[in-house]
């Protein structure tokens, strides 16, 4: 096989992005055969000893790609060895190093994706490729017309104004309504913040799905591969080839 970028190598294989990538090598945490390398490296994924951090790099491992639904009170992220739930735990069975594709916050649930493909995983996460991501939103008290146009318009959060995006009355009474959010970007807890924003209190936060993948019949806890006719339709909307996966 030929040699690869090292950044690259690091990035398909899921541990973590390709930016990330060149910070641990600028870093010092990579070495290839023991030897510590530079920003520009390549190496063989096949035949070389890659480490970060001193552990083993497996970039040969089968590419699992995972659908979970997180019940409310686990973590999606990985990098803090003091969080009490986090969604792997749940993964039982699995050998392969799987990691979630983008953040889904401890106090909400739903569709998580996980997968030791980095290219899949960079390609939903990049702004670029406008993956639609739906949720169901259940806020206190009803919502007038005015609260709708404003979130479905954009509205200011710490990290920037939000995209344009579909905001839907699903069902209403006077003690709450239930709201359907499709947005295409991903910023941190976004969907909270927006609602903070225009003063709507969020009692309870679910994601059915991302891109062509849906929720179905999962239940908190529950997972499974993704279905070839699943991942094919997914690789289609980020215009990645399957031939090769």
């Amino acid at each position: 096989m030929a040699k690869l970028r090292l950044q690259k190598i690091i990035a398909d294989s899921g541990y973590c992005s390709r930016r990330k990538a060149e910070q641990l090598i600028a870093d010092g945490l990579v070495k290839v055969n023991g030897r510590p390398v530079s920003l520009g490296d390549s190496a063989d994924p096949q035949t070389d000893i890659i480490t970060v951090g001193g552990e083993k790099l497996n970039a040969a491992e089968e590419l699992r790609y995972i659908k979970l639904y997180k019940p409310r009170g686990y973590v999606t992220t990985l990098s803090d060895v003091h969080a009490d739930k986090p969604v792997t735990e749940l993964l039982e069975g699995i050998e392969e190093r799987v990691y979630p594709i983008g953040r889904l916050d401890k106090t909400s649930e739903g569709l998580l994706l996980l997968t030791n493909d980095g290219q899949l995983a960079n390609a939903i996460m990049h702004p670029s490729h406008h993956i639609k991501k739906r949720y169901r939103v259940t806020v206190r008290g009803k919502v007038g017309e005015d609260k709708l146009l404003t979130l479905a318009s954009g509205v200011k959060i710490d990290s920037g104004v939000t995209m344009p995006c579909t905001v839907s009355v699903l069902t209403e009474d006077d003690n709450r309504t239930v709201l359907e959010f499709i947005i295409s970007e991903g910023k941190n807890r976004q969907i909270r913040k927006m609602c903070e924003a225009v003063k709507l209190e969020v009692v309870r936060l679910k994601r059915s799905s991302v891109a062509n993948i849906k929720l179905g019949m999962l239940k908190p806890g529950e997972w499974r591969d993704l279905t070839s006719e699943e991942l094919k339709g997914l690789m289609s909307q980020l215009g990645l080839n399957t031939h090769k996966r």
